[in-house]
């Protein structure tokens, strides 16, 4: 982040016939779902413009050769929202036929790529897990290393305080290493849910440890297995009940799990016991009144556990079920809400409501038991009694909650009672559902974006669970009313939304999404945390007025922010862009209900095509050949450009960038020559036409290295504190470009097979990608995760990275991913300023001997 301040400060003066105008930043914009659209769903986008322009219609356009495929009009004007003056919402959902495209309208805006077909969801339930085994403790198989494996000492229990009790395990609970129960047992039954109604969903890639290694059940059982177990621990006794593994005193500091010693018992945590009562070790309590809220939820977990194990492993699944009994039963005795401890903080789980959670665990009971007639219609009555006490979850009724006030974000009960009830109960039960889907639906149809889920903390916790009461309600009553709000809540996670960004951290692949979450992984060690669902959008009244926060870095998307929303991609903001386990569990039942409905559109398809003429079943297979083809590299795209090739292969490409130094130029090219290893070098045209570089590239050129464009003159294309806000016109990108296409052809390169750009800075936005790819090139970025690109920082510089630290993140992204460095573009420069005394490249032959040792074969970026 220093890097791009330090870039402006040094570019200030230069940069000068590119100073930002108005005229240039993102007026207008597309939003649209990056992820993509089923052929059957709704299929809507939201234009918005920052002015008061209109529009009348809008254009779909085939990506693959942006062929004009059909016009549309833009329906009706809803006004301003938000940061925008006016939107209009773009429905294309006529549109069935499956491939890539985009949208554009006549003043210009155009939107990212999107794809539609049956399959876009398929494997973004398993993206989610990959987060949920980050956040283990215990053992952490994304480390390769235990943590917390003192856990912990007693508090408020009925033995003596501190005396130890085993609870290692389980999950941290966000980018902190406290563990709740609540969330814990609530992720618990979503995974298992999520197991039990759509089991093809998942595949087996690890073993129950976490580490890579089919071991005979999917996945998402390993994971949920992860979780049971922990809850077992915390529900050790009938009548021992914990509900809060560590308090806010972790917060002291940002760090990697590990062991922590700050608790006041060597590395011990304390292990709050639920008793009902208010708790809190310093300056605040919570103001807990009962046990019921998290009693419930972990004996639903518990009783759902055993239904899925009873057949597998029948010891364990009796555990289980003895513990979801006893748990039920302390429901039952202790009425009431459990929150969680605060410390030397105000925030904690504000939890005020519990029906849901025994309505949910009596339909488990009953699941469980197995029972029948009169014990059945007992379970199903008292289920009843406790669906009419909350038959709205309260959020919904309200504009405004304290975290985590109302939880979990969907009464679950409700889907599962409805499930057992005669048709006439179940109608009580559904209208439930409908009746608070009514209220989101009345704000909600008043924006754009049919927006009706309320900007309060965890606002994307709230949309997950939303889309999912939607999703429900819909199988359960087969009523097509609200399909519309249902795909909008969808949309909204996933890019349409005013910021225009995924709120899930690397799904799409190719789109944008969070890059600097509030997480010590990223922010420490540049781990990614695939599959992190972030917190989401608060309202700027309640931004404005939280503890703590401090923006690291500018703010890329400032045009789009406004009081009735505010997200940040940025490391300091820990109330929008924190990633949350229990709010990603929720995501991969929602995700996995998407790839199962879209399954079964293939299976309806397939049965009808066999009675289609031939000549349309041969077009049909076609199409699904080419789709297939497009998907099948395990790739990586951000904002357009390539940033990693295929994951699933042990090779990686070595490039080079050189503008005003080149004097490791030889040295890299003898080093690469000795070791037999191809490379590529983007080079601009001020370092093609500097007399003193013609050797080093002459050599580079005759050893085969790829040689490839850098821009003529290294401009900034856009203002490093708004991304979206271009520096340059378009006649100016392709005038520079080509300049340097020029000088590149000057030494004999072929043009024509050299069609890969690396951006100057490494800095670009969509804009950039779009004109790249009509000029018939292909826009590349490093591969984020490492610090090999920080190898020309100066000693006197904030941003300063030695080489011994360059290369170490290096080695430690290696062993700590479990694709390791797999199609990784690893970036180094040419040759660095004077004042750079410790170069990288004078250590290039004991970092290509140490990859090759690893079995990496280092290949050109035009083979990756």
């Amino acid at each position: 982040m220093l890097l791009r301040l330090l870039f402006t400060l040094v570019l200030a003066v230069g940069l000068a016939a590119f100073i930002y105008r108005k005229e240039d930043s993102p007026v207008t914009v597309i939003r649209i779902n990056l992820l993509g659209y089923r052929p059957a769903n709704s299929k809507v986008a939201v234009w918005g413009t920052l002015t008061n322009q209109t529009i009348s219609s809008f254009q779909l356009v085939d990506a693959q050769n942006d062929r004009l495929i059909s016009t549309h009009p833009a329906g009706r004007a809803f006004g301003a929202y938000g940061p925008f003056q006016q939107t209009y919402r773009l429905d294309f959902s006529m549109v069935k036929r499956p491939g890539n495209y985009y949208l554009r309208t006549a003043n210009g805006t155009r939107s990212p790529t999107f794809r539609i077909g049956d399959d876009v969801y398929d494997g973004a339930a398993d993206v989610c897990l990959r987060y949920m085994r980050q956040q283990r403790s215990g053992y952490n198989p994304f480390l390769k290393d235990s943590c917390h494996t003192h856990d912990g000492y007693t508090l408020y229990g009925p033995m003596p305080d501190s005396t130890h009790i085993d609870v290692s395990g389980g999950w941290h609970d966000a980018s902190d290493y406290l563990q709740y129960v609540t969330t814990s047992a609530n992720a618990t039954y979503h995974l298992l849910a999520a197991m039990r109604d759509f089991p093809d969903a998942f595949t087996d890639q690890h073993q129950a440890n976490g580490l890579s290694g089919a071991n005979g059940q999917p996945d998402v059982l390993d994971e949920a297995r992860w979780g049971l177990d922990w809850l077992l621990k915390m529900h050790p006794t009938d009548d021992w009940l914990f509900n809060q593994l560590g308090d806010d005193r972790d917060h002291a500091g940002m760090r990697l799990p590990k062991e922590d010693s700050f608790y006041g018992k060597g590395f011990e945590r304390p292990v709050y016991f639920a008793t009902g009562q208010p708790q809190g070790m310093f300056r605040y309590k919570n103001r807990a009144t009962g046990v019921a809220s998290t009693a419930g939820k972990v004996s639903s977990a518990l009783a759902l556990g055993y239904q899925l194990w009873h057949k597998r492993q029948p010891a364990y699944a009796d555990q289980l079920l003895k513990r979801s009994q006893s748990a039920y039963k302390l429901g039952i005795q202790k009425p009431g809400n459990c929150q969680t401890a605060p410390g030397r903080a105000p925030y904690f789980y504000e939890e005020e409501n519990y029906t849901d959670d025994m309505e949910l665990a009596t339909v488990e009971q009953l699941n469980a038991t197995g029972a029948t007639d009169k014990q059945a219609t007992t379970w199903q009555n008292t289920a009843l009694k406790f669906a009419q006490q909350e038959p709205v979850t309260p959020w919904i009724l309200n504009d405004t909650a304290r975290h985590y006030q109302w939880y979990p974000f969907v009464n679950v009960g409700h889907a599962e009672l409805a499930k057992k009830l005669p048709p006439r109960q179940r109608k009580i039960v559904t209208d439930f559902y409908k009746r608070g889907i009514e209220i989101i639906w009345q704000r909600a149809q008043q924006n754009a974006f049919y927006r009706g889920v309320p900007f309060v903390w965890c606002s994307n916790n709230l949309t997950t669970s939303f889309a999912t009461q939607c999703f429900w309600y819909r199988r359960l009553t087969n009523d097509q009313h609200y399909t519309a709000l249902e795909q909008a809540s969808f949309d909204w996670l996933f890019g349409c939304n005013p910021w225009g960004t995924s709120f899930v951290y690397g799904l799409p692949s190719q789109g944008d999404t969070p890059t600097d979450p509030h997480s010590a992984f990223t922010h420490l060690k540049q781990y990614l945390i695939d599959g992190g669902l972030v917190d989401g959008p608060v309202r700027g009244s309640i931004y404005r007025n939280l503890i703590g926060i401090t923006l690291q870095e500018p703010d890329e998307y400032a045009p789009f922010q406004s009081d009735v929303a505010v997200y940040h991609d940025d490391y300091g903001d820990y109330s929008t862009n924190e990633p949350t386990m229990d709010g990603t569990a929720s995501l991969i039942y929602l995700l996995a209900a998407r790839q199962a409905e879209g399954h079964s559109s293939q299976r309806r398809n397939k049965k009808a095509s066999k009675k289609q003429p031939i000549t349309s079943q041969i077009i049909k297979s076609n199409a699904s050949q080419v789709q297939l083809a497009a998907s099948s590299k395990i790739s990586l795209y951000y904002k357009g450009a390539k940033v990693r090739g295929d994951t699933t292969v042990r090779r990686l490409a070595l490039v080079f960038t050189g503008d005003e130094y080149a004097d490791g130029g030889h040295k890299i090219a003898r080093t690469l020559q000795k070791r037999g290893v191809r490379a590529s070098f983007f080079l601009t045209g001020r370092f093609l036409r500097n007399p003193a570089f013609a050797s080093v590239i002459r050599n580079l050129i005759s050893e085969g290295h790829y040689i490839g464009p850098h821009s003529d003159q290294h401009l900034l294309y856009c203002d490093w504190k708004k991304r979206d806000s271009l520096l340059v016109s378009r006649t100016q990108f392709i005038t520079d470009l080509r300049a340097n296409y020029a000088a590149l052809a000057s030494f004999g390169i072929n043009t024509n097979t050299s069609r890969i750009f690396l951006p100057p800075y490494e800095w670009y936005n969509d804009s950039i990608s779009v004109w790249t790819h009509a000029e018939k090139a292909q826009l590349i970025n490093y591969t984020p995760g490492t610090l090999s690109h920080a190898d020309y920082t100066t000693p006197d510089a904030p941003n300063y990275r030695s080489s011994a630290a360059i290369l170490q993140s290096i080695r430690s992204y290696r062993q700590a991913s479990q694709t390791g460095l797999n199609g990784f573009i690893l970036l180094m420069h040419l040759g660095t300023a004077p004042a750079r005394t410790d170069k990288l490249y004078a250590h290039l032959d004991a970092l290509v001997t140490e990859l090759k040792n690893s079995s990496y074969q280092l290949v050109r970026v035009d083979e990756l």
